[in-house]
């Protein structure tokens, strides 16, 4: 029997949070799995020993609505229930799931809707790191009975320094956050500057439990979440595999190895991890999906800072116009871009404005020629409150005077909302209901009132992979062997 040397240090806890229902899909497969890709392996996925699952964030919603049909509090209401880890709902800020800004009260009643569909985590981050646009979900989400995960957004540049980062991790201890979590959605962080600014913002956190969420697009994420077990970090998000690396966050079967080998204990069960994984992986192959795969350093990563699934997109619409040639053009704009506007981080909505702008800029050979409504209203601060100054070239074309900019909070101009929803829906409306009407117009709802299909709750691999073969046409006779068992299936 092995015996505890004296005076060893206790392992210390690192807790995994899924994402492969979230962000794994979001990143490699453009937020396509349907609901009913996900249950046959919820009670799998219940076994691995997650802390928590996150399972809605704003391009799950969206995408629900706009383009899978799906009611979206249909989704949450039936994977809480279904799952008995804690699920994680993330929103962005004042924002919510979309890119329009909205008044305190639907803030409000969003939280109170997701608390009693089942979601005990609130996961809010503002795309600016203003965190007054998120101290109305902070106190709503308190509220209504869960606690909150606070992000800050990570990016490169001459003001987000660690200084920088320590600041904002002392004003959500402010707000009384549960938890505070750094957010690299570019995959930016490295070794070096974890070295530093992690052991600042635990610091900084005062006993919060700190998180990470980096994606894997320069392949040193890894890496990063080693130096975040051995800063204090209390928990970091992972995707099984095939939903991991790439454009998606680190695999959870290597960060659980990576923690292990440094004394943290996740309480991972790699039997069930395993199963999860294959059925994934049957899925992908069904479904004709992308696997993640391992990133190869890029540089020009660090300079222009645009997601991987952003990347994909734009090259696939410069394809459609016959453009394809001049991403790297458009990407070499796109950091001088961000420079004029001050310092932007690349996520929604601003990493869509910072590529409209530079795609315009590119197009029309002559930079700020045309400048889109949105862009100029960032500038303004109509958003919130901007890292660094626009440059005076940009206010100049954009005809901006330093007197229009304001420093206010977005919210303090948007008027309630829900009494008018209310007179407009009628009284017999759900919550649920009114907070589809406060986002989407109309027509982009219809499609949500279909009968909701009946769910399979169990599978294996082995279940999935048999179904797979007994759907290709152009097989007559297919051997599936493991251990000491086969099977011969007929087609």
């Amino acid at each position: 029997m092995s015996r505890k040397k004296p005076g060893a240090a206790a392992p210390r806890p690192f807790g995994l949070i899924d994402v492969t229902l979230r962000d794994g899909h979001q990143c490699l497969w453009s937020t396509r799995m349907t609901t009913a890709m996900m249950t046959p392996i919820l009670e799998a996925i219940d076994r691995v020993g997650y802390s928590y699952i996150n399972i809605l964030g704003g391009a799950v919603f969206d995408v629900c609505v706009r383009y899978l049909h799906e009611n979206p509090w249909e989704r949450v209401a039936l994977l809480c229930e279904r799952l008995k880890t804690p699920c994680d709902g993330l929103t962005r800020g004042q924002s919510l799931y979309t890119f329009e800004l909205f008044p305190d009260d639907v803030v409000a009643l969003n939280s109170y809707v997701l608390a009693r569909l089942g979601v005990k985590v609130l996961t809010v981050y503002d795309a600016l790191n203003d965190n007054r646009n998120i101290a109305s979900s902070v106190v709503s989400a308190h509220e209504a009975g869960m606690q909150v995960n606070a992000m800050m957004t990570y990016t490169l540049s001459p003001v987000h320094t660690d200084a920088y980062y320590v600041e904002r991790a002392k004003e959500l201890v402010a707000l009384k956050a549960d938890f505070i979590s750094i957010k690299d959605p570019t995959g930016l962080l490295t070794p070096e500057r974890a070295r530093t600014l992690f052991p600042a913002v635990v610091q900084a956190a005062a006993g919060t439990p700190v998180q990470l969420h980096s994606h894997c697009q320069s392949g040193l994420a890894p890496q990063v979440y080693g130096i975040a077990v051995e800063s204090g970090f209390r928990y970091g998000y992972t995707a099984s595999e095939p939903l991991a690396n790439g454009a998606s966050l680190p695999s959870t079967e290597e960060i659980d190895e990576r923690a292990r080998a440094l004394g943290a204990t996740t309480g991972i069960d790699r039997s069930a991890l395993a199963e999860v994984s294959g059925y994934f992986a049957c899925l992908a192959e069904r479904e004709g999906k992308p696997r993640g795969r391992v990133a190869e350093y890029d540089p020009a990563l660090y300079e222009h800072q645009v997601p991987g699934g952003m990347i994909s997109n734009l090259r696939s619409q410069l394809a459609t116009m016959g453009m394809e040639h001049r991403l790297p053009e458009i990407l070499e704009e796109a950091a001088r871009v961000r420079r004029d506007l001050g310092y932007p981080i690349l996520v929604s909505p601003f990493a869509q404005y910072i590529i409209t702008q530079s795609v315009l800029n590119v197009v029309q050979g002559e930079r700020y020629k045309t400048i889109p409504d949105e862009v100029r209203k960032y500038a303004m601060g109509h958003y919130g409150r901007l890292a660094a100054a626009p440059s005076d070239e940009f206010l100049e074309r954009a005809g901006i005077r330093p007197d229009q900019i304001s420093d206010e909070p977005p919210a303090a101009h948007l008027a309630p909302a829900l009494p008018a929803l209310r007179a407009q829906l009628g009284s017999g409306a759900s919550d649920e209901e009114l907070l589809l009407a406060a986002f989407y117009a109309p027509e982009l709802l219809a499609p949500l009132r279909k009968p909701q299909p009946a769910y399979q709750f169990r599978t294996t691999p082995l279940m999935e992979l048999i179904r797979y073969v007994g759907s290709l046409k152009d097989l007559r006779m297919t051997r599936i062997r493991f251990g000491e068992t086969e099977i011969n299936l007929s087609t």
